[in-house]
């Protein structure tokens, strides 16, 4: 068997960490790259060899052929993996790698060519009787006719577009200009081609994609399908394979549809060929992947294939190693994609540093992750912090173990989707496979409601006991400066004292007696309560409340605030009588009560301003748009007003430090003419 000497990856994150794990196996060197806003990333650290590329833009670091091609060549790499996003799919990149005597480890030109730009791929599996639904290509004009050609919804999508971007779903003629224009916004910035079409929305679909796997002697083959159906944004959040929709024969008919697309193009590496299923089971064309995919995990663990050796093997010049009638679908796997993200908030990215990150360890489990607990989840990239994988021999059990296994990942600092995924895998709608991409639309707000109702059914005495053994046992320094706990510091001539705190906005008060060195009386909300804490391991915190033990883990960030999980829910505290030590605790909503000073929602890049100064706006118009972890994120207005000043322009970078925009209230505009 041939096999390279080195490679570097040219991407970041988990799938820049799953490909070095396979390379190491092989006996393969590896190179990372990286920019310096990702200089606390795991596959940095990973890598036999890293080099910093560049500061932030994704067109300086990530997206420099240049760079890359150069620093492949310096280390003397022989080949160069580019993962999924970023150059997967870009066939200059290919041709860039060829002209440099690397080996590029994915499809040939051709194939990515046909396949990478929706419209072509449409086309060519018509061409070879594959079904497709109804769509319009063509200039905007065009475009902006479709609605009297095909029946809204009509689905917008970028025409090199994958991973769920730049897609919209429009109704009516009234959305679909600006819908086209900031896809191909969306398009342009992630993929470098702003072209789009418009095909028919089929309502309620399923999300099914088969996995194919071609060499350059012109042998294809698909490992089975993944269901991909569970969605938000486009992007799937749980994955998994076999899927319990698929009868045999359309099992059967599926594949070999997949295997034909690949042998007519002479796919010669890793790619997926995704379908749309109705209600009837009837499948329809939807795109070609030319790379791995993000959930390209539940695959390998239902066959025993590592797909990236695969990759591997096939780019340094191996025939396929395997025959269609040697693999064999075993048992059944379950994905979920764990997001810095706030379901509650329509998903809305969550960058930021945590205060405490814990992996659960459980058997049947596998977890491809590139942080680790000092990493910080950055505005600038996607906001997915791992994929979590469960196995079992049915469904069932797959789903059982996943929901154990996140109820065991602990994040605190960060929104993420943990509890809402959790959630998800108990929905009876789930569980009896009655699903379909708009299930996330139809469910979360039951979901949401769900949880919020059994957080508030968690008596508020526990976590706020938590809180404040922890605020007083905490080890190191407390808040007089002095060290061990505070009873130290008040010893013996103080017997009682009163806390003050926040939670949930409201100042609440605890009393306290030291009764002896380890147990405490706390008088809360006119209530007595008598514990101690006993054990403190890795985050977790184990302690009695009137002989009853609980557990919670608690973390703390660099405001003061404390953070308490219990049962998956996080109740979050702060004292009030003490300094924290950071003078930058206040941030802009304390100072400012009002809706007039516009912040960002986090960091990134404003990429629209839709007012200038003097402009009437009324609740809920768009005032500018700001592009971050791989998203157009509008920021709208919460009331009628007038705009005073615009503080920023297109193209800047901004935080949520300073308002973007002032508005100041009509009735004030008018009392002064």
């Amino acid at each position: 068997m041939k096999l390279f000497n080195k490679i570097l990856i040219a991407n970041r994150g988990e799938i820049a960490v799953r490909i070095m794990k396979t390379a190491k196996k092989l006996g393969v060197n590896t190179v990372g790259i990286y920019s310096k806003v990702d200089a606390d990333s795991l596959h940095i650290e990973f890598a036999d060899e890293s080099y910093c590329i560049g500061e932030v833009e994704l067109s300086d670091t990530y997206l420099n052929i240049n760079k890359i091609i150069d620093i492949a060549k310096k280390t003397n790499c022989d080949a160069i993996h580019p993962g999924y996003g970023f150059f997967s799919e870009n066939s200059l990149f290919v041709h860039r790698c060829e002209e440099a005597g690397l080996v590029f480890i994915g499809p040939n030109t051709q194939a990515m060519k046909m396949m990478g730009n929706k419209i072509e791929a449409r086309n060519f599996a018509k061409s070879i009787n594959v079904p497709i639904t109804e769509g319009v290509t063509g200039d905007v004009n065009t475009l902006l006719k479709a609605g009297k050609t095909i029946p809204y919804p009509l689905l917008i999508k970028a025409a090199a577009g994958g991973g769920g971007k730049g897609m919209r779903i429009v109704y009516s003629d009234k959305e679909l200009k600006e819908a086209l224009e900031s896809t191909s916004r969306e398009a342009k910035s992630y993929f470098g081609d702003g072209t789009v079409y418009v095909e028919k929305y089929i309502e309620e679909p399923r999300h099914i994609e088969f996995q194919i796997i071609g060499d350059n002697y012109g042998n294809v083959i698909h490992l089975f399908e993944r269901e991909c159906t569970i969605q938000r944004r486009y992007q799937k959040i749980i994955e998994e394979s076999p899927s319990v929709t698929l009868t045999p024969e359309k099992r059967k008919k599926m594949g070999e549809a997949a295997v034909r697309i690949g042998k007519e193009i002479k796919y010669n590496n890793a790619g997926t060929i995704e379908f749309l299923v109705d209600k009837d089971l009837n499948f329809y064309f939807l795109e070609a992947n030319t790379r791995i995919q993000v959930e390209h995990p539940i695959t390998e663990m239902v066959t025993g294939i590592d797909i990236v050796e695969e990759q591997i093997y096939i780019a340094a010049g191996n025939e396929l190693r395997l025959k269609q009638e040697d693999i064999k679908q075993n048992g059944h796997a379950v994905e979920c994609r764990i997001y810095a993200e706030d379901p509650a908030n329509d998903f809305l990215p969550s960058p930021g540093k945590m205060t405490l990150y814990k992996e659960p360890s459980l058997k049947g489990i596998r977890i491809d992750t590139g942080v680790t607990e000092k990493t910080e989840i950055k505005s600038f990239f996607d906001p997915m912090i791992c994929k979590l994988i469960t196995w079992a021999e049915d469904r069932d059990k797959a789903c059982k173990i996943m929901t154990n296994a996140l109820n065991n990942y602990i994040i605190h600092g960060i929104n993420n989707n943990i509890q809402y995924l959790a959630k998800v895998l108990q929905n009876k709608d789930f569980l009896t496979n009655r699903i379909s991409t708009k299930f996330c639309e139809t469910y979360t707000n039951e979901i949401i409601n769900g949880i919020n109702s059994e957080k508030e059914n968690i008596p508020l005495h526990i976590p706020t006991i938590a809180f404040l053994l922890y605020s007083i046992k905490k080890p190191g320094k407390n808040y007089f400066g002095e060290t061990d706990n505070i009873w130290n510091t008040i010893g013996y001539w103080r017997s009682a004292m009163s806390i003050s705190y926040k939670y949930s906005e409201e100042e609440c008060y605890a009393n306290l007696v030291q009764i002896s060195d380890n147990l405490l009386e706390f008088e809360i909300d006119n209530n007595r309560y008598i514990a101690n804490l006993c054990k403190i391991s890795e985050g977790k915190h184990w302690f009695f409340i009137n002989e009853t033990l609980h557990t919670a883990y608690i973390s703390e960030d660099s405001r003061g605030n404390v953070h308490i999980s219990i049962s998956g829910h996080i109740f979050t505290f702060v004292r009030t009588d003490i300094l924290t030590g950071d003078l930058s605790v206040m941030n802009s909503e304390e100072f400012m009560q009002d809706t007039n000073n516009i912040m960002a929602p986090m960091p990134g890049k404003v990429i629209k301003i839709n007012v200038e100064a003097g402009d009437k706006v009324s609740k809920g118009d768009v005032l500018l748009i700001i592009e971050a972890m791989k998203m157009e994120n509008s920021v709208t207005s919460q009331k009628e007003a007038v705009v005073e000043k615009v503080n920023v322009s297109v193209g800047k970078m901004v935080d949520g430090s300073t308002p973007l925009i002032i508005l100041k209230d009509e009735f004030a505009l008018i009392s002064r003419e």
